[in-house]
């Protein structure tokens, strides 16, 4: 992250277009902002959108605006966008769920500084900085020809990379205690405190939501805690989430317990081999069976996955059961 706020810090005074690229929660528009903030156009506004919230239809209009009678429904003229974002920062959030139909305007107005309103005939100008962000590989995208090469390179100037928080356990700490503080201040809650249990939870689970997941965890934890320390008990993921857990899905402290159960119970078990199983099917059905991603999860490569997997029998049957 320190990596990443010197990135920040460079190319914040530019107006080169920025690609912010990483999984869902972790904090892509977070980082656009701070960048906006950061540059000349900071006193001229931050216009957001996220490309797949809203209907292809729409967005087009949304974007580039229309003219009166462009549609039915279209009563007025309507500013876009684009235009609203004159001397300052758009950041299209999920890019790569635009539409192709849109991409080559997108295109134009890149290259340009140019956009026709939908329905009009005029030509406006317009001084964008773009920042755009997507949790999918455009590289893959590009290649399947479902997102124009062309814009990708555009757009690909500046790539900020957002690693996930389970590569990032040393921040889990600042991040809750952060939360803790700031949801106590917003809800006039009681002062609350993390235990060192609480952060052993919270720094063994995997967040598959990312920040945004423990955001959402601590918040839950502040408004139904019942004293000023936070124990496990008070976490969601803690004992009772644990307990619901589907089975071949464990947590650190779980498996040291079952590697003590399987060793008492039958001393000639194979406890690594054992293990090594349960991961690797936690792994896997984390991600929804993705092998790329869960052999980054286990830190080993996709040909050693593969391997793992034949050799344990694992299949998809017994992953999504």
């Amino acid at each position: 992250m320190q990596q990443v706020f010197k990135l920040v810090g460079r190319i914040a005074h530019t107006d080169a277009p920025v690609m912010i690229t990483g999984e869902s929660g972790t904090g892509k528009e977070l980082v656009a902002r701070a960048i906006h903030h950061y540059s000349g156009r900071s006193a001229k506004g931050f216009v957001a959108i996220n490309c797949a919230a809203i209907p292809e239809q729409l967005l087009e209009s949304e974007l580039f605006g229309h003219e009166k009678g462009a549609f039915t429904g279209a009563t007025g003229q309507r500013i876009g966008r684009f235009e609203q974002s004159n001397s300052a920062t758009l950041f299209l959030d999920e890019i790569g769920d635009m539409p192709l139909t849109l991409q080559g305007k997108i295109l134009r107005v890149l290259q340009d500084g140019e956009l026709s309103r939908v329905g009009g005939n005029d030509i406006v100008k317009t001084n964008v900085r773009i920042i755009t962000a997507t949790n999918k590989n455009l590289e893959t995208e590009v290649s399947t020809k479902r997102f124009r090469e062309d814009l990708f390179y555009r757009l690909n100037v500046v790539r900020v990379q957002l690693p996930p928080l389970r590569q990032r356990i040393e921040d889990i700490r600042l991040l809750a205690e952060y939360f803790v503080q700031r949801v106590s201040e917003e809800k006039h809650l009681p002062r609350l405190k993390l235990s060192e249990e609480a952060v052993r939870v919270l720094e063994g689970h995997s967040w598959p939501g990312n920040v945004r997941e423990l955001e959402n965890t601590i918040q839950r934890a502040c408004v139904l805690a019942t004293g000023d320390i936070l124990l496990p008990k008070d976490i969601p993921l803690g004992v009772a989430s644990a307990e619901n857990a589907p089975a071949g899905i464990i947590q650190k402290e779980e498996a040291i317990e079952a590697l003590l159960r399987h060793a008492q119970s039958d001393p000639n078990v194979e406890l690594l081999p054992w293990l090594e199983r349960e991961f690797t099917v936690h792994a896997m059905r984390q991600t929804n069976g993705n092998q790329v991603q869960s052999a980054k999860l286990l830190g080993i490569t996709r040909a050693t996955l593969r391997k793992r997997l034949e050799r344990f029998g694992i299949t998809r049957e017994l992953i999504v059961q």
